[in-house]
């Protein structure tokens, strides 16, 4: 396996940053993708690391997905193998009981798309930026797991719209579909991710009780894919997790103390 370094990891107050970096696109191999595996499970098991923040290098794009060129060369198991390792690496991010963050820096196309929505909020920079799900223009579907979370995230009519068609679109739009969370102007991509890193730390300690906002994000996962019942049964054992815990503690007396809360992540 070559060394080239193409998923870069930068940890700092809380919030574990995780660059996609083979410029100008950004695009994803087999290689890009175990990195990123390898990161995700790097900021899962640090006990230091509250919120997790996704970007892309540069200021054009944030990801136009897998890397064709690689497809256009390997075999047709090869390929089964690669959409397989992908779904499992998102998968990864999507349960760590961690906030996790997609700062849009750019174009988000293809499986970018699919990458930022296996975050939990995803945030885009102003801008002639594009997104969307065009795969259907190579013949093929959005195979790391667009077809479904997006189906999720605006509902099957309206997904198998954008996906058949493969129109793009700009996160304005994005924002209009409920795909992206919020758009925000900046002047530069520096100050955007800036911008970003702050809003992640203020999921942190002692800004906010993490292990909470970890387990509401693993309530909602999980419980939106399984029974009614059977969601709540896991929402309560979460809950019991929390009123155990340190923070739990802290946050009722200072509700009682009149006084504010300082969380400590445990």
């Amino acid at each position: 396996m070559s060394q080239n370094t193409l998923v870069r990891y930068e940890a700092a107050g809380g919030v574990a940053l995780i660059t996609l970096d083979d410029p100008p696109a950004n695009t994803y191999t087999h290689e890009m993708m175990r990195q990123l595996d390898d990161a995700i499970l790097k900021a899962r098991f640090a006990d230091d690391i509250h919120v997790i923040v996704l970007t892309g290098k540069g200021e054009k794009f944030f990801s136009a997905g897998a890397n064709i060129g690689m497809l256009a060369e390997v075999t047709t198991g090869f390929k089964y193998c690669f959409c397989l390792h992908a779904n499992e690496t998102l998968n990864r991010l999507e349960h760590t009981p961690k906030l996790t963050i997609a700062a849009l820096n750019g174009h988000t196309v293809g499986g970018g798309l699919e990458i930022a929505m296996a975050a939990d909020i995803r945030i885009a920079r102003a801008g002639r930026s594009m997104c969307g799900l065009p795969e259907v223009n190579l013949g093929v579907l959005p195979g790391t797991g667009g077809t479904q979370r997006l189906t999720r995230l605006v509902g099957k009519s309206r997904a198998i719209e954008l996906m058949t068609t493969g129109i793009t679109f700009g996160f304005d739009r994005a924002q209009e579909l409920g795909i992206v969370n919020d758009v925000w102007e900046t002047e530069t991509p520096d100050e955007f991710t800036e911008r970003v890193l702050d809003y992640a730390r203020g999921f942190c300690p002692p800004n906010r009780a993490s292990k909470a906002v970890g387990l509401i994000k693993r309530s909602v996962q999980t419980g939106a894919e399984i029974p009614f019942e059977t969601a709540l049964a896991l929402e309560r054992e979460l809950q019991q997790q929390l009123f155990a815990s340190e923070d739990a503690r802290e946050g009722l007396n200072a509700y009682v103390e009149k006084r504010k809360p300082a969380f400590q992540g445990s």
